[in-house]
């Protein structure tokens, strides 16, 4: 890739009834703080100090938080920063921003909730991802969140020989890109049961992922064939990159890897 690629936060929310913006007294959940910033701003951190990545949007369904936020003023103050409001799914927001950002496809994509997110881990992400895919997406294996942080709890899709947690890491890098949005959609759906997303791919890879015989190039080269376009994962050696904020227990693990200081893991 020639240039900087844009980058875009997802920073939607649950709405004024978000349990972790009511559990921690935030007005949103992306601004909850953790090690004394908010995630919003430690996402944004991690990306500026990336020179593959270009300017930044954050899509966001109150855009004048964004505005009025003093822990994001000086990237606005750079002009490294826009906003754009969210729509009513992550799919949805990263269609609408492969039509409205300037430059994109390519687009980089991550969460506001990505709170240990590092340039490292963004760095590899990009470095990682096959030339010839038009979508990207990071996974980290069990064996690697496991061997950092045992017990902890992830949702994983188990395929034959690897099981793998996403890690928010999107790379949309061709026009062709723009067909995954929309089965990102049904995807989104299904989110917590593997079974029903498995079941997109037809009756036959379904009975092999059930019986455990689906492997995961199986599922992508189906995929690329239902979008038309090409998938490809990129292993991420880093524990922390499958680590989001989605629950209360998320938030208390989170704080305590910062309040430790942990490095990103590596096998």
């Amino acid at each position: 890739m020639s240039g900087p690629i844009p980058a875009l936060i997802l920073a939607g929310s649950r709405g004024p009834d978000d349990p972790l913006a009511l559990a921690t007294g935030t007005e949103h959940k992306a601004f909850i703080e953790i090690g004394g910033q908010p995630m919003l701003a430690r996402v944004v951190a991690a990306l500026s100090q990336v020179p593959a990545v270009g300017r930044i949007t954050i899509a966001i369904e109150r855009p004048e938080l964004v505005e009025a936020a003093t822990s994001l003023a000086h990237w606005r103050a750079e002009g490294r920063l826009s906003v754009m409001r969210a729509a009513d799914s992550p799919a949805a927001t990263v269609a609408r921003a492969l039509e409205q950002i300037d430059g994109a496809p390519p687009l980089f994509v991550t969460t506001a909730d990505h709170a240990l997110l590092t340039p490292q881990m963004v760095r590899h992400f990009l470095d990682h991802a096959p030339a010839e895919a038009d979508v990207a997406a990071g996974i980290a294996t069990d064996h690697t969140i496991q061997a950092a942080y045992p017990g902890t709890r992830r949702t994983y899709l188990r395929f034959r020989g690897i099981a793998f947690s996403g890690c928010n890491l999107f790379l949309f890098r061709s026009e062709r890109a723009r067909h995954v949005a929309d089965l990102w959609r049904e995807v989104e759906r299904h989110r917590k049961r593997p079974w029903r997303m498995i079941a997109m791919l037809g009756i036959g890879n379904l009975t092999r992922f059930l019986l455990g015989r689906l492997t995961l190039p199986d599922a992508l080269a189906r995929l690329s064939t239902r979008t038309g376009a090409r998938l490809a994962a990129v292993d991420m050696p880093f524990a922390e990159a499958a680590i989001d904020v989605d629950k209360p227990a998320d938030l208390e693990l989170v704080r305590g890897i910062v309040e430790r200081s942990v490095s990103p893991s590596r096998p």
